[in-house]
């Protein structure tokens, strides 16, 4: 199934782009040590945003099929960046963070590790990018 989105140059290296299907919007800007204001997310932001939501979408869409709620979990995403050879995404480092009672079997932290591993966004990622994931059960 393909979704339509429509981005605009709204000029001073903010973009604004269109969701067709839900006419939800969002605004760029280039980061500050690439000439923007840090006014809001950066493209590269939101590949790790990206990356996050996928994350806890596809892991709770196994938690329901399996009876569990992770209702209240986090993902942080650090993203780093690099210039060599070209300037792009080096890597993220996600901290994905149960609260305590949540999941509790080993067989179902496997379960939702094996699920966060086939995430879309992280499939798409090139294999240059590294992607290191740490689950917490029961954190802060």
């Amino acid at each position: 199934m393909a979704v339509t989105i429509d981005v605009g140059y709204v000029g001073d290296l903010h973009c604004e782009a269109v969701h067709a299907p839900s006419g939800q919007r969002l605004l760029t800007d280039a980061p500050l040590d690439n000439g923007g204001k840090g006014e809001a997310f950066s493209p590269t932001d939101l590949a790790a945003t990206a990356l996050g939501t996928c994350l806890l979408t596809i892991m709770g869409i196994v938690a329901s099929r399996h009876g569990l709620d992770l209702t209240g979990t986090r993902v942080r995403v650090i993203k780093e960046m690099t210039a060599v050879p070209v300037r792009r995404i080096g890597a993220l480092t996600v901290t994905i963070t149960v609260p305590p009672g949540r999941v509790v079997s080993p067989s179902d932290r496997v379960l939702l590790e094996r699920a966060a591993d086939t995430c879309p966004v992280r499939q798409s990622l090139h294999p240059d990018v590294k992607v290191a994931m740490v689950f917490e059960y029961g954190g802060n």
